[in-house]
């Protein structure tokens, strides 16, 4: 695949999914705020914008700040995960602009397709069939993978590594597509090309310094490739 503004004919793509593939990060964002009105731990609906692509690091700093206790943080995560897994089941998850698009140019090419994702292999699964695109992807690598490897998640490179070898190809031949700040770096550490497509947050400067590409969204993207 040739890419106008790209060096490399590419082989192979590597997607994250939250943010990316799908609107998942919205759900989560409308989830954060349902489940901390319920529990009324008064925290501002902005608030959970600092958790959008956040690291371990950044949510364990995050709950310290806003939470009493272990106890009342885990039955808010909960809540959380249980709402979106709810509203995905009703039909409120889909797949973001183009990307479906992308998909059947990319497996009309031959390209290898994988998932690199910080989620848990559960939850990407579920949002894959129920979206109807799991059949499209050649290799997933998630949180699971991660855990039992002890590899450190994004923004270190570890989870684009592992990605890079399930492909089979080299550094150069892959192309990531990113919607947050720390994927983008994640991409960078690894040494492999990345476009972003923000979500949620608008690209920062490092942003434009680090992705080879920034662009609204996919029908934009492929609009360069040739």
């Amino acid at each position: 695949m040739r890419v106008a503004g790209l060096k490399e004919d590419k082989q192979g793509v590597i997607f994250d999914m939250d943010g990316l593939l799908v609107n998942s990060e919205e759900l989560y964002w409308r989830a954060n705020i349902q489940a901390a009105r319920e529990y009324e731990l008064g925290i501002g609906d902005d608030a959970y914008l600092e958790l959008v692509g956040a690291s371990v690091k950044a949510m364990d700093e995050f709950y310290q700040k806003y939470f009493p206790s272990d106890e009342v943080r885990q039955a808010f995560v909960k809540r959380t995960d249980d709402l979106v897994w709810e509203w995905t089941d009703q039909g409120k998850l889909h797949l973001k602009a183009g990307v479906q698009e992308a998909l059947d140019l990319f497996g009309r090419l031959g390209l290898t397709i994988g998932i690199a994702s910080n989620n848990y292999k559960s939850v990407v699964d579920h949002n894959l069939w129920v979206t109807g695109c799991r059949n499209c992807f050649d290799f997933i690598v998630t949180h699971d993978e991660v855990a039992e490897k002890k590899l450190r998640s994004k923004p270190f490179p570890d989870l684009y590594l592992a990605a890079q070898q399930r492909s089979g190809l080299a550094k150069d031949q892959l192309l990531v597509f990113e919607d947050s700040s720390m994927g983008v770096e994640s991409a960078e550490n690894a040494g492999i090309d990345c476009v972003m497509i923000p979500d949620l947050k608008a690209a920062s400067a490092k942003d434009r310094q680090r992705a080879q590409l920034i662009c609204q969204d996919f029908f934009e993207f492929l609009k360069k490739v040739s």
